[in-house]
């Protein structure tokens, strides 16, 4: 791999690998059976160059900002590496989010170009009052040939023909601005820079690393914390091969991996657990003698690995298993959100390392990673090289809040000096986590100290970004929490969102309001719902610019009401 020291920025780093592994397979998209493209990372360069030279043309400059909005292939990585080329600061937004969502991250980020997916981009127009969003560049991808593109440019059409003026960064410029999931009220742009990138990169491959002939699946969407460093910067930087799918359904998943003998693969907990029904339930249906054989073949993999992962052995004791996983898969990693000690232990099992790690978006992903020395289920790992952890007025058990300083961790929140004041004290990053430093040094997760929660797929909520979409209903005033913030539990997992009423005086919360509540809810992507309701009969307790003091009033819930006073929708 690259010697990453050697690099101020992900530009040059990235040039300079387009150039070592000139005839390496770099990228290759599927389409079900068929193959799409399969670049080498000549092709790639000869790809991005043109259309950085296109954007300098266009007046772009470097420190410019351009969003990115587009599902999982090769124009996403192709554009993200003309960006930095040309000097660029890179806005990843999730495509998943509603076009509503994209216009207010859009004007937030000030992003004076966009590249997105021609469905994407005709949403965004459908929007009221989107003309107030104002790019002075839209590149459109895939757009039928008579489509309407509002003024934007087809990205394939969008090429310079002279040599691009490469533009270097220093590491502490900003390389991207990234946004937590949630979304709606207080957008939160965590502005990375170019030496969080460089850094995570060093300690992420220093304990798996990738080499020409690797072959890593990509699943997860590329702004996706995970897959944009280890499905992207992480492979790029070490010569290896990115596999991009344009369809996730299992059988296509399962044959990506026979036949491109995938090695790594990154995914959250919930597409791990969904893997896990799978199996188990294919095994269930061995016939009886077979089954006994192959639980007697787990439990002697089982007893041989117990302290540390063998390929070489397991790959033999357990061979239909991992051909089926193309034969030379090496570990799945996955993170972005807690993951059950079970599932990871099932896959141990099977002989199918999970490396199983804890980080946010603000620490530049990951922060923690288990090495399997030894393998241990129950944690998320040691810390990753170059990372202090310290946890922050533990009790007499050793379990406090979780604090991060490393070179991984943003510069700020973008236009919020307020909230990267709260979140980033004397160089520690706070993180709202509450853990344990075991005496082997294995970080062990126990809840949440602060007002979010994170999804199985990975995406953090903010409960005061969903508040918008129950404004305006009929009572004096609501807001909504995590019901583990309320009642904290010694739990990563089954957090629920909770709305808080205070009904006007003398009003009860009748047929037709829940029936509103349960209209507004159903209107939510899933994992931004609410799972009931609690009523409060007090004021809110406020600011002298009325922001609600949401610390003082969950303390004050939590001391007067039980989770029992939570109302199911």
């Amino acid at each position: 791999m690259l010697d990453l020291t050697q690099y101020d920025s992900l530009g040059t780093a990235l040039h300079a690998a387009l150039n070592r592994w000139p005839d390496e397979v770099c990228l290759i998209e599927a389409d079900r059976e068929r193959e799409r493209s399969r670049l080498t990372y000549r092709q790639f360069r000869e790809a991005a160059e043109p259309l950085a030279a296109a954007l300098e043309d266009a007046g772009f400059a470097a420190g410019d900002r351009a969003a990115i909005i587009m599902t999982n292939q090769p124009k996403w990585l192709i554009s993200a590496c003309a960006l930095f080329f040309a000097g660029g600061v890179v806005v990843p937004l999730d495509y998943k989010l509603s076009a509503a969502e994209h216009l207010q991250l859009l004007e937030h980020s000030k992003a004076g170009v966009l590249i997105v997916e021609y469905p994407f981009w005709r949403a965004i127009m459908q929007v009221e009052d989107s003309r107030k969003y104002k790019p002075h560049t839209v590149l459109v991808t895939e757009a039928p040939p008579n489509a309407d593109l509002a003024g934007g440019i087809r990205w394939e059409e969008f090429r310079g023909t002279h040599a691009p003026e490469f533009r270097p960064r220093t590491r502490k410029d900003t390389a991207c601005i990234v946004y937590s999931s949630g979304t709606g009220g207080r957008p939160k742009g965590c502005v990375m820079t170019h030496e969080n990138y460089l850094e995570q990169c060093r300690s992420l491959t220093a304990l798996y690393p990738f080499w020409p002939g690797v072959r890593y699946l990509s699943i997860l969407p590329t702004n996706h914390a995970i897959d944009f460093m280890v499905g992207f910067i992480g492979p790029f930087t070490c010569g290896a091969t990115v596999v991009h799918l344009r369809t996730l359904r299992p059988e296509f998943v399962r044959e990506a991996f026979t036949r491109y003998k995938i090695t790594y693969m990154g995914l959250v907990p919930l597409v791990l657990k969904n893997l896990q029904k799978g199996l188990q339930a294919r095994f269930a249906e061995l016939p009886p003698a077979k089954r006994r054989i192959f639980n007697a073949l787990v439990a002697v993999n089982k007893r041989l690995t117990r302290r540390r992962p063998n390929l070489f052995l397991s790959r033999r004791l357990l061979k239909q298993v991992h051909q089926a996983f193309g034969g030379e898969l090496r570990a799945l990693f996955v993170g972005g959100a807690f993951t059950e000690p079970q599932t990871l232990q099932f896959f141990y099992d099977l002989g199918i390392p999970v490396a199983n790690g804890y980080g946010l978006t603000e620490a530049g992903t990951a922060v923690t990673l288990n090495d399997f020395n030894p393998f241990r289920p129950d944690t998320v790992g040691r810390p990753l090289p170059g990372m202090e952890i310290r946890i922050v007025e533990p009790g007499a058990d050793g379990i406090g809040e979780v604090a991060i300083r490393s070179k991984t961790v943003m510069s700020h929140y973008l236009d919020d000096p307020e909230m990267t004041a709260e979140t980033i004290l004397d160089g520690w990053l706070m993180t709202g986590d509450l853990g344990r430093i075991d005496a082997t040094g294995h970080l062990q997760l126990f809840g949440r100290k602060k007002n979010m929660i994170v999804t199985a797929e990975g995406k953090n909520i903010y409960p005061e970004d969903i508040e918008n979409a129950f404004e305006g209903l009929p009572v004096k005033e609501s807001c909504i929490f995590a019901a583990n913030y309320l009642w904290p539990q010694r739990t990563m997992t089954g957090e629920k969102l909770l709305l808080v009423l205070h009904p006007e005086p003398g009003q009860a919360v009748n047929d037709a309001l829940r029936a509103e509540i349960a209209r507004r809810n159903a209107r939510l992507l899933n994992y931004k719902r609410i799972s009931g309701y609690a009523v409060w009969d007090q004021d809110f307790p406020r600011t002298a610019s009325m922001k609600i003091k949401r610390a003082v009033l969950a303390e004050q819930i939590g001391k007067q009401l039980d989770r029992g006073a939570m109302v199911a929708l």
